[in-house]
């Protein structure tokens, strides 16, 4: 069979520990055999960021502003620990991070769904993605720790001179104080990522915040919202036939729990990191949870939605055998692959897209699995098998159905 020609580059970000390990066996077996893969190579791999002075994340983010599509491993976001252990010039920042600051993205995370490995919410049928912001709030808070008696001030100074203060608290005693803040742009650019992707994806659209409590900050989330949905994307929902809508947090909780799913959740970035654990957990496993940043400009950044694997790192570098799964970096391929089909209008590529994620699940279907997956299936007499056996059997799975 003729391999796949692609027309454009997408840009391929290598990362660390067992999931480096896993990317490489995934194009071996996966991709290289059918595709004739065009990329712009990144080694996000921590050794080469302090190499670079973490220049090359930089360029990898760049670069997917260039091409429109980007897939991503797994990478260390270092600590104390990993300081020492990789001899590090500094304690570089999470590459995350710094791409979705470049891109100015939001995550959408959303779970892969395979029979036998059923929700812990039963009327969960269908899967439900985490619009998560990713600027601001709480992790770019100001915190002090209040020594004894004294009064906090919000003071805002303008740089017209204008002075605005508010009293925060007048404390008798110890305690502790958090500034936290946004910026409408990025509010803006968060909005639209979510608009655009719900009609991507042809989802129905949720925002929730508190704005009944937070009557200024978690307010300008949802008036800004709503302002960019009725000038800029009523229309268009209305043709595709989704909806928005703008409820407070605690009844989109209650709401999602009676659900079947099938809808984007939009949280601020707190609520996003909370709810995407809850709802992956919910539905089986993070290594079966994908992930992509979007751009409101339509850049595209796909990746698992885990870490590294680090104690299956430590394993194979002792020569033990491990059984990692690879589902959502396979995912971050197929969904990678897909977006470059449709912008350059490569059905092929598409299609391969499709019938890889089919082979996928599948395989684990067939009661072929990772170790995890064997450990909360509802499947009878699985087999489990080691982290290179396991893509090699979705191998063989895709075979048969690219044959058909």
């Amino acid at each position: 069979m003729a391999k796949i020609q692609m027309k454009t580059p997408l840009v391929e970000m290598d990362g660390d520990e067992m999931t480096r390990i896993l990317w490489k066996i995934i194009k071996d077996e996966l991709i290289y055999p059918f595709i004739d893969l065009k990329s712009e190579y990144y080694d996000l791999g921590l050794e080469y960021r302090n190499e670079t002075n973490d220049k090359v994340t930089f360029d990898s983010a760049y670069a997917t502003q260039k091409y429109g599509v980007a897939v991503k491993c797994a990478t260390i976001t270092p600590n104390a620990a990993r300081m020492t252990e990789y001899n590090l010039k500094e304690m570089w920042k999470s590459p995350n991070g710094t791409i979705r600051a470049i891109l100015d993205g939001t995550v959408f995370r959303a779970p892969i769904v395979v029979k036998g490995i059923e929700p812990c919410v039963k009327n969960w049928k269908k899967p439900i993605t985490i619009a998560r912001h990713a600027y601001g709030d709480v992790y770019k808070s100001v915190e002090i720790d209040v020594p004894g008696a004294g009064t906090a001030e919000l003071v805002f100074t303008g740089e017209d001179g204008q002075v605005i203060k508010e009293t925060i608290h007048k404390f008798d005693g110890p305690g502790v104080i958090q500034g936290q803040h946004n910026i409408d742009k990025s509010i803006e650019s968060f909005a639209r990522s979510c608009f655009n992707y719900a009609l991507d994806t042809k989802q129905t659209l949720w925002f929730a915040t508190k704005d009944t409590i937070s009557k200024k900050y978690d307010h300008t989330f949802k008036d800004i919202f709503q302002e960019i949905f009725d000038n800029e994307y009523k229309e268009k929902f209305d043709a595709a036939g989704i909806e928005y809508f703008y409820t407070l947090i605690d009844d989109a909780v209650a709401r999602v729990m009676k659900s079947e799913g099938g809808f984007i959740w939009a949280c601020k970035n707190y609520d996003g990191d909370v709810m995407s654990d809850m709802i992956s957990s919910a539905f089986g496993s993070l290594a079966m949870m994908t992930s992509v940043l979007v751009s409101p400009d339509g850049k595209y950044e796909y990746e698992a939605a885990h870490g590294t694997v680090q104690r299956h790192y430590y394993k194979h570098l002792k020569g033990e055998e491990t059984s990692t799964n690879s589902v959502a970096t396979i995912f971050a391929w197929t969904g990678a692959l897909r977006k470059r089909g449709e912008l350059d209008n490569t059905p092929e590529l598409m299609e391969f897209a499709d019938k890889l994620e089919q082979a996928t699940i599948k395989t684990i279907e067939d009661g072929k699995m990772t170790k995890d997956l064997a450990l909360i299936t509802t499947m009878k007499d699985v087999t489990v098998l080691n982290s290179e056996n396991f893509i090699k059997a979705i191998r063989e799975t895709l075979e048969g159905m690219l044959a058909e």
